[in-house]
């Protein structure tokens, strides 16, 4: 295990936003359908499925840190999740460069609560991805409380994606994936009923990019991601409150392995980004909100 902690002021970069897409035995996050059709999406056709190992050397020599999950879908598609706890064990052997979210389905109830604060208080998790489109259960329902309080009292970040998907894009009935589960919207009841939950909206959230603003200026614990869009594509008005009334809540994500960071961070450079606000997205609100700096 690595002994090594992360030294925030050596790097370039904190990216939120990365998968851990395949287990050591070979086993993936996803099925190989709903993996094509998120390939064919993003226009990666044939893209590495990176072990964890490989994904902290990539980071180590770009001097950037990386968030890595995996999402728990198991109740909706029958597909058995990639363990948490071996997401958590191989970024804890790269403690220099690797951040472990873990993944828990909302379906698992009070069990689901259980493990989350296993996770965290014997595994070093450091957050919690959701994919409420992916996992077929919408944010605001009751059935994903109990699991929200532990994170709320663990102290650590949820993580959202909001908006469309190219996880079963083109698949016929999108392979059961329902778009409107990953309406921003439904996270602002989760804002109100945790109000010291930190809350991370994934992407720019299309087609609801205005809510997606309008949750994260008005709650004062919830952020944004920029991650699963080429920065040149952004929305002008996400552009605009990044820069002005978002510029301490708006962070870089990539998704990488089907964007990588050289790409986003190529696009970020062409964009018109205020010079004292690039290094609070690309760095310096992350580490701020993930607790790697303490001001």
């Amino acid at each position: 295990m690595s002994d090594q902690a992360i030294d925030v002021a050596a790097l370039t970069a904190i990216d939120v936003h990365t998968h851990a897409e395949i287990s050591k035995s070979g086993h993936g996050a996803l099925s190989p359908q709903l993996f094509g059709a998120s390939e064919e999406y993003f226009k990666a056709h044939g893209h590495r499925q990176p072990s964890i190992d490989e994904m902290a050397a990539y980071y180590r020599e770009r001097n950037m840190a990386a968030v890595v999950f995996t999402v728990d879908a198991e109740h909706a598609t029958g597909h058995p999740r990639i363990a948490n706890e071996e997401v958590a064990e191989s970024c804890a052997e790269h403690g220099d460069v690797l951040i472990p979210f873990a993944g828990i389905d909302p379906h698992k109830g009070r069990a689901g609560a259980r493990e989350a604060r296993r996770l965290v208080e014997e595994h070093g998790v450091r957050g919690f991805k959701f994919h409420p489109s992916i996992q077929a259960f919408s944010p605001d329902d009751r059935m994903a409380y109990p699991l929200y309080e532990a994170i709320e009292e663990l102290g650590v970040p949820a993580l959202f994606h909001t908006g469309q998907t190219g996880i079963g894009a083109g698949v016929p009935g999108g392979g059961g994936i329902r778009l409107k589960y990953s309406n921003p919207m439904l996270v602002d009841d989760v804002a109100v009923d945790f109000p010291e939950l930190r809350i991370i909206l994934a992407h720019p959230s299309f087609p609801w990019q205005d809510e997606a603003l309008a949750v994260a200026t008005h709650k004062p614990h919830v952020y944004i991601d920029l991650s699963g869009w080429s920065p040149k594509y952004f929305p002008p008005q996400l552009v605009r409150y990044a820069n002005s009334l978002l510029q301490d809540k708006v962070l870089f994500g990539s998704d990488y392995p089907v964007i990588t960071p050289d790409r986003w961070l190529a696009d970020f450079e062409k964009l018109d980004v205020k010079p004292g606000v690039r290094p609070k997205i690309l760095k310096d609100n992350a580490a701020r909100l993930l607790g790697l700096v303490t001001d």
